[in-house]
């Protein structure tokens, strides 16, 4: 079986904990925060863990990263 290829903008996006889950960060941390409310900015700070469904959508993509 030939090896598979890794998408190179997930692998730069997202990441696994230890038990399988892929963590992310979220989006709009960029610039224009004076926009933004204190509560997004605080809960837009650590990464986060994504469902279940958005997962499966991604996980073929990386398929070393298990």
């Amino acid at each position: 079986m030939p090896k598979l290829k890794t998408k190179s903008s997930l692998k730069k996006r997202f990441s696994r904990t230890g038990t399988g889950k892929i963590k992310f960060k979220p989006a709009g941390k960029r610039h224009g925060m004076s926009k933004r409310s204190n509560k997004f900015i605080r809960s837009t700070k650590r990464a986060a863990i994504m469902s279940p469904g958005d997962a499966a959508l991604i996980d073929h993509m990386l398929p070393y990263n298990k």
